[in-house]
C-alpha cells in the first residue's frame, strides 16, 4: 500500500501523457503521417514542455517517486516485452544475409561516436547513447543501454532527439534517395533495416519504397532486417556492463561498492528469456495457440513495448531542462549526423561489395 500511495500519481501522469502520445502518433497532415515522429518522440516533447512550463512539477512529493519508477523500472520491463516480437530462427533464417552490412554498419557508428567523443569532448554518455541509438535501434537500445551505463535522464533525452532528428530525415529522404542510386528492391529492404535508426520509420521508408519501386515484399524484409539488427542490444550492453566494471576497479573502487553485480543488466536475460519463448512457440507448437500468439499476444506485446517507451520518455522529460538541452545540443547533433553518414555509406558499400546492392525480391 505504501508503494502504490508514492508512485501512483507519478505513474498515472506518465501514462495520461503516453497515452495522448499514442494518439497523436496514429495521426496524419495531409500526406504526412505522424507515426514517423513516434509515440516516445511526442512524449519525452510533452514532458519537457509540461517541465519548462511548471518546472517545480517533476519534484512534488506525490509525483516524483512515480516518475523516477517511470523512467527506470518501465524502461526496462518495456525491453523485457520487446523481446517477445523476436523469432530467433526467422531473424537467423531470413535476416542472416544481412548480417555483414548489419556488423559493418554497428561497427563503424560505434567507432564514430567513440572518436568524435575523444575530438569533440562530449560527454561520455551521451556519446556511447547516441552511438548505440544510431547503430542498433534508435529508442529501444537507448532505453537498454541508459541504465547499464547509468546515463540520466538529460543524457538519455539528448540522444533520443537527435536519434529523433534523422529518423524522420531518413524516412524522408531514403526511398527516393535509394531508388535514385540503383538500389533493387532487396537492397533497400537491407540498407533501410540497416541505416535507419527506429522501427516506425523503418516501416515508413520501406512502404514508401514499396510504392517507388512497385514491389511488395520490402517492407516485411526491411523489418526482418531490423529486428536482426536488435539482437546486438545482448552483446553491446554485457560488454557496456563488463567495460564499466573494469574501469571502476582500475580507478580504484573495488572496496565493496561497486561490482559487476550491481550493474549487470539482469533484464537482458529477460529480454532474451521472452525471445527464446517466442522462437520455442513458433519451432515446436502447431496449433490454434501458435495462430493466436503469432496474431495476437506478439500484436499486444509490441504495442505494450512501444507504449512503456512511451511513458518512460514522458518521464524522462518531465526531468530535463529543455532550455539546456538545447544550448547544449550542437555538438550531440555533429555526433549525430557523422554516425548517421557514415552508417549510410557503410551500408551501401558493403553491399555493393557483396554484390547484394542490386538484387530484387
Amino acid at each position: 500500500m505504501n508503494w502504490i500511495k508514492k508512485n501512483s500519481l507519478g505513474i498515472i501522469l506518465c501514462i495520461a501523457i503516453a497515452s495522448l502520445s499514442s494518439f497523436l502518433a496514429t495521426l496524419n497532415i495531409g500526406s504526412f503521417s505522424l507515426e514517423i515522429i513516434g509515440a516516445p518522440v511526442f512524449a519525452i516533447l510533452t514532458g519537457m514542455i509540461i517541465s519548462l512550463a511548471m518546472p517545480s512539477l517533476s519534484g512534488k512529493e506525490t509525483l516524483k517517486d512515480g516518475i523516477k519508477f517511470t523512467s527506470k523500472k518501465i524502461l526496462q520491463w518495456a525491453v523485457i516485452i520487446l523481446g517477445f516480437s523476436l523469432n530467433l530462427s526467422t531473424i537467423l533464417k531470413v535476416g542472416g544475409k544481412s548480417l555483414p552490412v548489419i556488423i559493418s554498419t554497428i561497427s563503424i557508428s560505434l567507432i564514430t561516436a567513440f572518436v568524435l567523443m575523444k575530438v569533440l569532448k562530449i560527454n561520455k554518455k551521451t556519446a556511447c547513447l547516441i552511438g548505440v541509438g544510431s547503430s542498433i535501434c534508435g529508442g529501444s537500445a537507448i532505453a537498454a543501454t541508459a541504465p547499464v551505463i547509468d546515463a540520466d535522464d538529460e543524457d538519455v533525452a539528448q540522444a533520443i532527439s537527435v536519434i529523433f532528428l534523422f529518423n524522420v530525415l531518413a524516412a524522408l529522404i531514403f526511398p527516393q534517395f535509394g531508388h535514385a542510386i540503383g538500389l533493387g528492391s532487396e537492397g533497400f529492404a537491407i540498407f533501410a533495416g540497416t541505416a535507419v535508426n527506429d522501427t516506425s520509420s523503418v516501416t515508413a521508408a520501406a512502404s514508401t519504397a514499396e510504392g517507388i519501386y512497385g514491389v511488395d515484399g520490402i517492407l516485411s524484409s526491411a523489418v526482418t532486417v531490423k529486428l536482426t539488427r536488435t539482437l546486438a542490444i545482448i552483446p553491446i550492453t554485457l560488454a557496456l556492463a563488463v567495460y564499466r566494471t573494469h574501469q571502476a576497479k582500475k580507478s580504484g573502487n573495488q572496496a565493496g561498492n561497486f561490482s559487476m553485480k550491481k550493474i549487470f543488466p539482469f533484464f537482458i536475460l529477460f529480454f532474451i528469456g521472452a525471445s527464446v519463448i517466442t522462437t520455442v512457440v513458433g519451432l515446436i507448437l502447431e496449433n490454434a495457440f501458435t495462430v493466436f500468439y503469432n496474431e495476437h499476444f506478439i500484436s499486444f506485446a509490441k504495442w505494450l513495448a512501444k507504449f512503456f517507451i512511451a511513458m518512460a520518455m514522458c518521464a524522462i522529460g518531465l526531468n530535463t531542462n529543455i532550455v539546456k538541452l538545447i544550448k547544449n545540443g550542437k555538438k550531440p547533433i555533429l555526433l549525430g549526423l557523422c554516425c548517421w553518414i557514415a552508417i549510410t555509406a557503410v551500408s551501401i558499400g558493403v553491399q555493393l561489395l557483396s554484390g547484394v546492392y542490386y538484387t530484387n525480391i
